[in-house]
């Protein structure tokens, strides 16, 4: 069996690796086969096309891979459901949206499976901390 070499946290956005950097800059060096990875990537997430999703890779001495994609970043999710560009330059001195408990209680769902935590309630609080600081007021029930 292989063993474990290196391991990279990357963000590459859904269905939309190429060999070019950031991926190749990375990966390159690793001597693994780019469009062999480029190409598993872009088909694994090809269903969500436009997410920027985080991608744990696993590189084995035989120069194999594995990697597991995550749920898109909190801030990614927020931004898409409130359609801003991005959040406060001030944090949350300025407000920039405002997110209703459901959309909150949707990103947190989305998210759960990556979230240290078990109920989706306590996932809303992440998110709602991660709203605070992005400049984004949640709406109390």
């Amino acid at each position: 069996m292989a063993q474990l070499v290196k391991k990279f946290k990357l963000q590459i956005p859904a269905g939309k690796a190429t060999p070019a950097p950031p991926v190749g800059t990375v990966l390159g060096p690793a001597g693994i086969n780019l469009q062999e990875f480029c190409t598993k990537y872009n088909d694994a997430t090809k269903d969500k096309m436009g997410d920027i999703l985080p991608v744990d890779i696993s590189i084995f001495d035989d120069r194999s891979f594995t990697f597991v994609v995550k749920t898109p970043p909190v801030a990614f999710l927020i931004k898409k459901v409130l359609k801003l560009k991005s959040g406060s330059a001030k944090g949350s001195k300025e407000t920039v949206g405002k997110l209703s408990q459901a959309q909150l209680k949707e990103i947190a769902e989305i998210k759960l499976p990556d979230l240290n935590c078990y109920t989706v309630e306590e996932a809303m609080k992440i998110v709602a901390g991660t709203a605070k600081n992005m400049g984004v007021e949640v709406e109390e029930n």
